[in-house]
């Protein structure tokens, strides 16, 4: 049976910059990068070298632990550069993408003729398996674990995200097709979670086979994570596999024309972009070609995804690989004057969850904010800050120090299969201690799984 959930918490950070409703037509990048960083818990072992010319589709790398799970190039062209970093770890493996992409040759077939176990096989053989998840762990799905279920968010809740209503409008026949592939990889439900407060678009409200929920409340409503622990909640032993909706779409899109075709709508946003817009782009696309001309100031930082959870990239760095926006802020890097800027100024120009600014009062003001931190790390206290804004039925606050002194037993208690980084974005951003919450998160998870499992 389908579910309405409704959060109480939760926070909307109201930035400067949403994108506006147009879409330019495709830009071809020069390079394209595929980033093994982006694939948590994935050891490559290239397959091809420096100099080496692919089709799109061809293998780039394996998991040297996992060997079915592929990664494959989004393009064809010359391998331009292997980047190596300390002790030869693999960071970037960047083509220089031809005009016209050549796709490598696969056959079609029928998907209301095959079963589960083959659409497996051409997942994996594909590439098409990196956009699949796994919870706990939130890493690449493990193609030998079998699924309690799989989750869809048919909407991005974090601040200037992509509205996948807009993206995906007209794209009905590929969303449906790549549904009916993962109906196939699980015995359970596939879940598709709708946004409550607003109508959402018929590519979503008339899919069939899936369970359709509906979710309210403020971010993050979105995040699969927040769904999971509401619609389906997981125990340990237990797997559920998640994906975004866009990549249910390529999926799709490979089972209706036999190519890997990573094309891809994202949004450009944020106060320092001259025209916020939607761009059609290749995933992994180096993101000068994108900004050119968009960038107004001179000091920004440039995010590949949301402000919350997002990578730091240059102006000349690659969009990564489950990043459906692209971000520009103000650096946060200079000092503020304590009695205009700092603490005991009248803030009216800063956006805060609590009654310490006379903001709070407008409720529909929107903020060109940096990434400045506004102090160094310190004590890790009880406040409440981070439990009004974090709608899981978990103790974050115990569950992070549990994770911060590597404490197995209390994190296994306190819920931390449950979790991923990102669902702690928010209370990260609130935290007045300064702590980089999702990295002990994450630190607490990798723990977990080499320890536990």
């Amino acid at each position: 049976m389908s579910k309405t959930v409704k959060l109480r918490k939760g926070l909307d950070i109201r930035l400067i910059g949403a994108s506006k409703m147009v879409r330019s037509e495709l830009i071809m990048p020069k390079t394209v990068a595929v980033k093994p960083g982006d694939f948590h818990g994935m050891t490559p072992k290239m397959v091809v070298k420096e100099g080496e010319y692919v089709k799109a589709g061809a293998v780039l790398f394996y998991d040297k632990y996992n060997e079915p799970v592929k990664c494959v190039a989004p393009v064809s062209g010359k391998v331009q550069k292997i980047v190596r970093g300390a002790k030869r770890r693999i960071m970037e493996v960047i083509l220089s993408a031809d005009k016209e992409i050549e796709y490598k040759e696969s056959s079609l077939m029928d998907l209301s003729a095959i079963n589960g176990e083959k659409v497996k096989e051409v997942m994996l053989s594909s590439g098409l398996w990196m956009f699949l998840n796994q919870r706990p762990f939130d890493k690449v799905a493990d193609p030998s674990n079998k699924p309690k279920a799989i989750f869809i968010s048919a909407f991005d809740s974090s601040p200037l995200a992509s509205d996948f209503d807009y993206i995906l409008h007209g794209k009905k026949e590929e969303f449906q097709t790549g549904l009916d592939a993962l109906c196939k990889l699980t015995d359970g439900d596939v879940h598709l979670t709708l946004n409550g407060k607003s109508p959402a678009d018929a590519t979503f409200t008339e899919a069939q086979g899936v369970k359709i929920n509906k979710i309210y409340g403020k971010h993050p409503a979105g995040n699969v994570g927040t769904q999971i622990h509401h619609i389906d909640p997981i125990n340990k032993g237990e797997f559920v596999w998640t994906i975004n909706a866009q990549d249910v779409a390529i999926i799709g899109r490979y089972f209706m024309t036999g190519h890997y075709d990573l094309r891809k709508t994202i949004a450009v946003t944020g106060s320092e972009i001259k025209d916020p817009q939607y761009v059609e782009v290749i995933s992994g696309s180096n993101v000068s070609e994108i900004l050119e001309g968009q960038i107004i100031s001179d000091n920004v930082r440039v995010i590949s995804g949301n402000v919350l959870t997002g990578d730091k990239i240059s102006d000349t760095g690659h969009l990564g690989f489950y990043h459906n926006q692209i971000t520009v802020i103000p650096e946060g890097d200079h000092l503020k004057f304590v009695m205009t800027k700092g603490w005991m100024g009248p803030g009216f120009d800063k956006f805060s969850n609590s009654r310490l600014f006379p903001t709070f009062l407008f409720t529909k003001k929107k903020f060109r904010l940096d990434t400045n931190t506004n102090g160094e790390e310190r004590a890790f206290v009880i406040t409440g800050e981070i439990d009004r804004v974090f709608p899981f039925d978990i103790l974050p606050m115990q569950l992070v120090k549990a994770a911060i002194t590597d404490d197995i037993d209390g994190m296994e208690n306190l819920g931390i299969y449950e979790v991923a980084p990102e669902d702690f974005a928010l209370c990260e951003y609130v935290c007045s201690s300064k702590i980089d919450i999702q990295d002990k998160i994450r630190k607490g998870l990798d723990l977990i799984e080499e320890e536990c499992m």
